[in-house]
């Protein structure tokens, strides 16, 4: 397509079904800026997104994902983290050429409503968008980044929103006294977010074992980067022991993956999260486990209830240094695959949505 903006709209009701539009820019309101996507990640966490797109009780309210950037009744548009350079400003405190980071809708452009302006960014504050977490509503000015290095640019989009999610888990599990538990299941073990857990972990001298599952396929090249304590195929969970008490992080929803460890280790298992959706055919496959109720974990949620118990400052230190320490060695951990183009990013979104993407490479989407 060689319209000067696109988007790509998906089925509400049918993530499979999604395609390549042109996507007019309507003049600017008072208030609003334009904003051209310099570059966004394509990972399981946007499937993730698409999947929890409808109202599910994610957010305590009515509302799903597809209601960060469209309306009720229009085709949904995907969420992604990335940078985006303003091209046009009708709103003060945000010039043309200013770059931020941030949540955009997947598509070449876009249109922010901006609130609260200042040196370190601003809010969107778009109607729909004040009652939905807060912390996919700030876009922060590349200037004011914690533990920004122009050298990690391209990692930002892929890896920070995971590890993130990551390092959080790994703070809840410090929290709640590693639930009693001397080993700690990882299921797809190569996702990103898995490896951001599986880091942040290894940083504590005092720690349960961390066991990583993923594919038979996997076992060598997972190992080789030394994240977990071990790594084992999903076809040998029957052989870890069942005297250990234990927990399980499933990273992608697989149902087959939760019965058999549920199964396996009964009342031993002693806490089950659930984190994403990215197996979003796979069977659910929940009912009458035996051992702990699935318990959901929400990246955001936790994200606001340290910065209550800390404040903004702190949270941004402690996270800006554990990113620090993360970007050291992400650069041999997965590759960027930069893409151009419209066609491009539907390509990107099929491929992820299909499971056929490389979990060595990291898809960075240049519209």
């Amino acid at each position: 397509m060689s319209a000067k903006s696109w988007a790509i709209d998906i089925d509400r009701d049918d993530i499979t079904q999604a395609q390549l539009v042109e996507d007019a820019d309507a003049p600017l309101a008072a208030g609003q800026v334009r904003v051209h996507l310099d570059s966004y990640a394509m990972t399981a966490n946007n499937i993730t997104y698409a999947v929890f797109g409808k109202p599910s009780g994610l957010f305590g309210n009515d509302q799903g994902y597809w209601d960060f950037f469209a309306e009720r009744g229009e085709p949904g548009r995907l969420p992604v983290w990335g940078f985006a350079t303003v091209t046009e400003s009708a709103a003060e405190g945000v010039a043309v050429g200013d770059r931020f980071y941030g949540y955009y809708p997947m598509a070449s452009d876009a249109v922010l409503n901006v609130g609260k302006a200042g040196p370190g960014g601003f809010t969107d504050v778009t109607p729909r968008r004040t009652t939905l977490p807060p912390i996919y509503n700030n876009y922060q000015r590349i200037e004011a980044l914690d533990g920004y290095r122009a050298a990690d640019h391209d990692y930002w989009p892929v890896f920070r929103p995971l590890f993130l999610t990551g390092w959080l888990i790994a703070d809840q599990f410090e929290d709640e006294g590693d639930y009693g538990v001397q080993q700690i299941l990882i299921a797809s073990a190569s996702s990103k977010t898995a490896i951001g857990l599986g880091f942040a972990l290894k940083q504590r001298a005092d720690r349960p074992e961390t066991i990583g599952l993923t594919s038979a396929a996997n076992v060598d090249a997972l190992a080789a980067q030394g994240i977990y304590d071990r790594i084992i195929s999903y076809d040998q969970i029957m052989t870890l022991n069942t005297a250990t008490p234990a927990a399980l992080v499933d990273m992608a929803g697989n149902g087959a993956v939760t019965r058999t460890v549920h199964s396996h280790f009964g009342n031993q298992l002693q806490a089950s999260i659930v984190v994403g959706k990215s197996h979003w055919d796979a069977q659910a496959d929940g009912e009458g486990l035996p051992g702990p109720e699935r318990q959901g974990f929400f990246a955001p949620g936790r994200s606001q209830k340290r910065i209550a118990d800390w404040g903004g400052a702190a949270f941004g230190q402690k996270i800006a240094e554990a990113w620090l320490a993360f970007m050291d060695v992400a650069p041999r951990l997965t590759s960027v695959d930069k893409r151009s183009g419209g066609d491009a990013a539907l390509a990107a979104y099929r491929e992820m949505l299909s499971g056929q993407a490389d979990p060595k490479k990291g898809i960075v989407v240049v519209p």
